[in-house]
């Protein structure tokens, strides 16, 4: 029994085809496996002679499509009417189970010329290892198909999310940033071994780490950027920073100016939640020139620092005035070392609240809020 047809997955990249494009479709049938072994009830008729796809090319991967073509020989090509594409995931070993009880791992789509372009966010996320093998087929007039056997498998890796992406990312969080509050100072909070060790080890200043794996799967900061987390959120009726949190009862405070000012430049990083109502922005701040700027400027939104809803810094009466968004939580990544003693390490007085922690926490897919509409 057919699966419904998902329209317009699988395309041609060009132009002179674009009426074939419009009626692609892929579907979810049961098929031969990569070895050759029919599935009951499969609807395909006995192996005949048409060409094995060879020398398998994908290209231009993003998060959630590719393109892919594959050389053939010339005998029976002309009996071609479809493709039959194998697509796993690298850890799924079985090739005809099924990721998700309405998505198929065999995608079929009408012979056109290639290379073609696979999309489709329902069965592609970023940063994800997926396996690929093909088949040529010819469909009969009683509608069952003469199959190719299995081209050999190709690996390959989806990409980040692109800044068009992030910037759908950044769009979505600007409508829930709330009212800009006023600020002073960035503050990290850690346990006293940590500032122990820095005075110790690294000369008493922090160093740039590379970013963990929280946030969305997608994100191109994750796992590659280098900084140091802040956090810059105030409490509404103080104005000061909250005494809780989850990171550790010493707390290192550094005047506002001091990581962030007309010499560095603000980018968007991330916008996610964590099964939970509040929501968290992830924002970069980079001085001018420097790696962590340039590893930014080729992969994430940049921001206007006198005018955004999450983060400013402007000039008001010769002094520099701060403010941050009310309604989400900010983590903030500066890309440089920072010196103890630019600033001053404290104990706080309030709790250690370890269900606040965000560290390699996992976004939540099915939120409206904070997702996309690509791979997750």
């Amino acid at each position: 029994m057919e699966a419904p047809r998902l329209a317009h997955t699988v395309s041609s990249p060009t132009s002179p085809c674009e009426e074939v494009i419009k009626n692609l479709s892929l579907e979810a049938i049961q098929l031969c496996d990569r070895d050759g072994n029919k599935s009951q009830d499969s609807g395909i008729a006995e192996m005949e002679e048409l060409p094995v796809p060879h020398n398998i090319k994908i290209s231009n991967i993003t998060c959630d499509s590719f393109k892919i073509s594959w050389d053939m020989d010339s005998k029976s090509k002309d009996r071609i009417t479809h493709y039959f594409i194998d697509l796993n995931k690298k850890e799924n070993k079985n090739s005809n189970k099924f990721k998700h009880k309405d998505v198929p791992t065999k995608l079929v789509a009408k012979a056109v010329p290639l290379p073609m372009t696979v999309r489709g966010h329902w069965f592609l996320s970023p940063r994800t290892e997926y396996t690929v093998a093909v088949q040529t087929a010819s469909k009969q007039v009683d509608g069952d198909y003469v199959v190719s056997e299995w081209s050999e498998i190709i690996e390959f890796c989806t990409a980040d999310y692109s800044k068009v992406h992030l910037t759908q990312l950044l769009e979505k969080a600007e409508v829930i940033a709330g009212r800009m509050l006023k600020l002073s100072v960035f503050y990290r909070n850690q346990h006293r071994e940590y500032f122990d060790y820095i005075r110790e080890h690294h000369g008493n200043a922090m160093q740039p780490s590379v970013k963990d794996n929280s946030g969305s799967h997608g994100s191109p900061i994750s796992g590659k950027l280098e900084g140091i987390f802040f956090s810059c959120n105030t409490e509404f009726n103080t104005g000061k920073p909250p005494q809780d949190s989850p990171y550790g009862r010493y707390r290192f405070e550094i005047a506002a100016e001091k990581l962030f000012n007309p010499n560095t430049n603000l980018y968007f990083g991330d916008f996610y939640c964590m099964y939970t109502a509040y929501h968290y922005v992830i924002l970069v701040i980079a001085p001018v020139g420097s790696p962590g700027d340039e590893f930014c400027k080729q992969r994430l939104p940049q921001l206007n620092i006198k005018d955004n809803k999450f983060l400013t810094c402007d000039e008001e009466d010769g002094v520099m005035v701060y403010h941050h968004a009310q309604d989400v939580i900010l983590e903030v990544i500066y890309t440089d070392p920072v010196d103890l003693s630019l600033g001053t390490v404290a104990e706080i007085t309030g709790h250690q609240l370890m269900s606040l922690s965000t560290a390699n926490a996992k976004k939540d897919p099915s939120c409206k809020t904070c997702n996309i509409s690509v791979g997750r």
